[in-house]
């Protein structure tokens, strides 16, 4: 009996090594079937141009966060950017991609459909950024938007791959953008600043009852950061030299966007306190007053006059004309105040009496 036990013991423990192994190997081939799909799909994003997100980018992104949480003032506001305007025409085109260089939301589309960025979905004045309210880019980008796509044969029908067609990206009709930001003033740095917070691509699309904006998710901005800081734009006509990138028109604040609104304890935007367009533009005016002077508010400022030489010498110069123009004036006016007394007449001299 006890031989027989020990064969038993002995072929167990041959058997266990081997089926170890077995479940091991399929571990890593279902660990690995994602990596190739992703590994082919940033293949196709090298040959549509975007950038590779490198762990330099991941670290870069990290440092240029702004941190808020020490703010002691800080104001919330919302502004719509119109594609259409001059200044905001680097964000729009080419509305196709061309020579490797794409708009903000051919790249946004692009990185979404890899799976690369997370969306959430647009509440009116009530942004929450958690996985409760992630969007699915099929169901609430495609479907939604009515974007034609296909399925492409063969491929698993629970994890799909899509195909769409570029013509077919709506990138044209993309004409504005809501950017959520934040002005604050951290006082333990001595910084005022603004932060962007999150985007939202707003589609244009033509029906029966007109135009119709839909407003189509939220994306924040530190998640696509690192992917646009690297994608180069041209923001003249006459120099055609790519020297900016799209972060760099967020960040250095280049767009123009009118205010429409500011964070608020009823949640309403301006136009509900002014609607008439007079009374809003007032009133925007009025924000971006009230956002410069205390941003001048919290410096003090020299005389920039005694800081110039020359400004200098020339204030001396008027001051010591001023005095003597005005020590001639008291002069004259002495002098017609108090007249001089009359010289006496001359007489004949007066013989003395003590020579004689």
């Amino acid at each position: 009996m006890k031989r027989l036990y020990y064969i038993l013991a002995l072929v167990s423990a041959m058997i266990a090594p081997a089926s170890l192994s077995a479940q091991n190997n399929e571990g890593r081939q279902e660990r690995r079937s994602p990596q190739v799909r992703t590994g082919e799909r940033e293949t196709k994003k090298e040959d549509n141009g975007l950038p590779e997100l490198t762990v330099r980018a991941q670290d870069m992104n990290e440092r240029m966060t702004q941190e808020t949480g020490n703010a002691r003032w800080m104001r919330v506001i919302y502004r719509e950017i119109d594609m259409t305007k001059e200044q905001n025409a680097p964000l729009y085109y080419p509305v196709r991609p061309l020579n490797k260089t794409m708009n903000l939301f051919s790249s946004i589309f692009q990185l979404m459909s890899e799976g690369k960025l997370t969306a959430y979905e647009y509440l009116d004045g009530y942004e929450v950024f958690d996985d409760a309210h992630i969007i699915d880019f099929r169901k609430d980008v495609l479907d939604r938007a009515y974007i034609y796509y296909e399925e492409a044969a063969g491929a698993n029908a629970a994890d799909p791959i899509l195909v769409i067609n570029e013509s077919d990206v709506p990138s044209a009709d993309v004409r504005a953008y809501y950017v959520k930001e934040a002005w604050y003033f951290d006082q333990n740095n001595s910084v005022f600043d603004v932060k962007t917070l999150a985007l939202c691509p707003i589609l244009t699309t033509t029906g029966d009852l007109g135009e119709q904006r839909l407003p189509l998710f939220w994306l924040p901005y530190e998640n696509i950061r690192p992917y646009v800081s690297n994608s180069p734009i041209m923001t003249s006509d006459i120099n055609n030299a790519k020297t900016f990138t799209i972060d760099d028109y967020f960040r250095r604040r280049m767009f123009d966007g009118e205010i429409i609104k500011t964070e608020n304890l009823l949640n309403k935007p301006l136009r509900e306190y002014y609607p008439e367009p007079d009374s809003l533009a007032l009133a925007q005016q009025e924000i971006e007053n009230q956002l410069e002077t205390f941003r001048q508010s919290l410096y003090w400022k020299p005389d920039t006059t005694l800081l110039d030489p020359k400004e200098a010498k020339k204030a001396a110069r008027e001051a010591a004309k001023q005095r003597k123009t005005t020590s001639a004036t008291q002069k004259e006016t002495q002098s017609k105040a108090n007249p001089p007394a009359a010289k006496a007449e001359r007489t004949a001299p007066v013989r003395s009496v003590r020579r004689r």
